[in-house]
């Protein structure tokens, strides 16, 4: 991932970070699932404050672009279509493990729903 602030720009640099990964995200460069920088390897990289990057990061989760997942890390987001396309992925695998167990459709679908209200 390349990032560059520009510290000239009239744009705050967590505001630069926050658009530049945002479009990464939007224009594929960053895919569903990939781990961003720490904050603080992020912040060392750009020579930025950690609290800048930390602002950044923030403001993306709280767009839904990214999700924060405690001392594992900040990851890409399943947005929209990403996460329409994992459930099918996920649904064709259900139903092909069904398959190979032999289990009745109707009864499969009645374990699915059972799964799914735990």
């Amino acid at each position: 991932m390349m990032l560059v602030v520009d510290p000239a720009s009239h744009v705050p640099p967590y505001e630069q970070v926050r658009a530049q990964i945002d479009t990464l995200v939007s224009q594929g460069g960053l895919v569903p699932g990939h781990r961003l920088p720490t904050v603080r390897r992020l912040a060392e990289d750009l020579g930025l404050a950690a609290n800048t990057v930390a602002r950044a990061y923030r403001e993306l989760e709280q767009n839904g672009v990214v999700i924060t997942r405690g001392r594992a890390g900040t990851f890409v987001a399943l947005r929209g279509a990403d996460r329409e396309r994992e459930a099918r992925i996920a649904a064709g695998q259900f139903a092909q493990r069904v398959r190979e167990l032999e289990v009745d459709p109707v009864r499969a679908l009645d374990l699915a729903r059972e799964a799914l209200e735990r």
